[in-house]
């Protein structure tokens, strides 16, 4: 199976061919899988070198000018880098673009804290309008994005070397799926954390929900998987930092009694390089981990 990110490059080289208004805008990373589309179009697929301020103010400009820029790099540099121009550029002005990050939380260790990102998210969070997608699958990369460029919203699409084994629909509109019904809580997995949490859950009497969209929240969604009894106990397992989503799941459960636990990356930073499944393991994001803390919390 190959990458999200190598399908994003493909789709993205496709769509270049298909929509004369998108560009792409670069900062070095991925620039050799971009090679061929720059020669075929090199007024629309822009490298600004190691320059992530510039890489958002250049995709903002491009959009004030009716242009649907996809700027990409690695998450730790294209939302915490130039936050404030993320913040600036896009939001203040009122101008749209598709943002695609790759790195993630601990997709390179060997990279160090400095090409890891589990707060980005939450930090985008902070801003107004933007849509985030999670896909946790190659599939519904491809799907996520193409959905993407037709539009002129502000979009954020987390890609990772993680991914579950098989697709899921996904369509953009922010709905969860239902996996499994149960009836001993719910829990809700995001992105390339559904394999994990249906392993950790095998057996237990809980619904599993997917999302591969995580902004907008699913609190219509979300109530209607907790059904209509006295109160809700309610798991979001993100692979990014633990707790991101919790907010967004008490509003969406403020007139039933409830309890919720986020689950995802600790603020802790792990200091030895290792391996992504040993960070995993280190998250209590593995299968085993999961497993413990979920019915351990289910039976408080």
């Amino acid at each position: 199976m190959d990458t999200m990110r190598d399908r994003f490059i493909a789709t993205t080289a496709q769509l270049l061919a298909e929509e004369d208004r998108l560009a792409v805008v670069l900062a070095d990373i991925s620039a050799d899988g971009f090679a061929p589309a720059r020669r075929a179009h090199p007024d629309r697929v822009i490298n600004v070198g190691i320059r992530e301020q510039l890489l958002i103010g250049a995709g903002a400009g491009m959009a004030l000018t009716g242009m649907r820029p996809i700027v990409h790099t690695f998450a730790s540099f294209l939302v915490e880098r130039p936050f404030e121009q993320v913040k600036l550029d896009f939001g203040h002005q009122g101008v749209g673009g598709i943002l695609v990050s790759a790195g993630g939380s601990y997709d390179w260790p060997a990279g160090g804290f400095t090409h890891m990102a589990p707060g980005d998210v939450a930090l985008l969070d902070t801003l107004d309008g933007w849509t985030v997608h999670v896909p946790g699958h190659p599939d519904e990369a491809e799907a996520l994005l193409r959905g993407a460029v037709g539009g002129d919203d502000r979009v954020y699409v987390r890609l990772s070397l993680q991914a579950n084994r098989e697709a899921r629909h996904v369509d953009g509109t922010g709905g969860f799926s239902v996996v499994r019904e149960g009836q001993g809580g719910t829990v809700v997995a995001v992105g390339p954390m559904l394999d994990n949490v249906l392993a950790a859950t095998e057996g237990l009497d809980v619904s599993v929900l997917y999302a591969g969209t995580v902004r907008p929240f699913d609190a219509v969604g979300l109530r209607r998987a907790v059904g209509a009894g006295p109160g809700a106990d309610v798991v979001i397992v993100e692979p990014y930092l633990a707790g991101t989503s919790t907010s967004r799941a008490g509003e969406a459960l403020m007139e039933l009694p409830h309890r919720v636990l986020g689950l995802g990356v600790g603020r802790a930073e792990l200091r030895r390089y290792g391996q992504m499944e040993e960070h995993l393991s280190a998250h209590g994001l593995d299968a085993r981990g999961l497993r413990e803390r979920i019915t351990g919390f289910l039976r408080g």
